[in-house]
């Protein structure tokens, strides 16, 4: 009992969480296995043949169940390892929020060069206008 209460105690690391969800998940196969072989039609005919009552029906009825139930407890486990790596809503929007910061650097980025193209242009007009009045102004 101290062994327990000791093992509850002590912090669960990644390794040993893995451990564990490994071993839950190794005795849900091995239920799941145990379940399904005698549903196996070589062993049911073993046992009609070996059995000279008709419960053999009760013993594959009973056998279907427990496979079933194994079957419920594996597809269980799995969907909890599912949800365990889903992110959380704080990581989904911290993605959000990173991808709109990019987008808005680059569309400002966008917006400077264009900036800067239009005013090279606003040069250039400013040149052509100042040689067009020069030549205005000598004829």
């Amino acid at each position: 009992m101290e062994a327990q209460q000791e093992s509850r105690s002590l912090p669960t690391t990644p390794l040993s969480l893995q451990n564990k969800q490994r071993e839950e998940m190794m005795a849900c196969v091995a239920a799941l296995e145990a379940a399904l072989l005698p549903c196996l039609p070589a062993r049911e005919l073993q046992a009609v043949d070996r059995s000279a009552h008709s419960s053999h029906q009760i013993d594959v009825e009973r056998h279907a169940r427990d496979f079933m139930e194994a079957a419920k407890k594996l597809q269980l486990y799995f969907i909890s390892l599912q949800h365990e790596d889903q992110p959380t809503k704080e990581e989904m929007l911290r993605k959000e929020i990173s991808i709109m910061e990019d987008e808005l650097k680059t569309k400002s980025e966008l917006i400077k060069k264009h900036e800067n193209r239009i005013e090279a242009w606003r040069e250039e007009l400013k040149e052509q206008l100042d040689r067009h009045t020069t030549e205005l102004q000598s004829v």
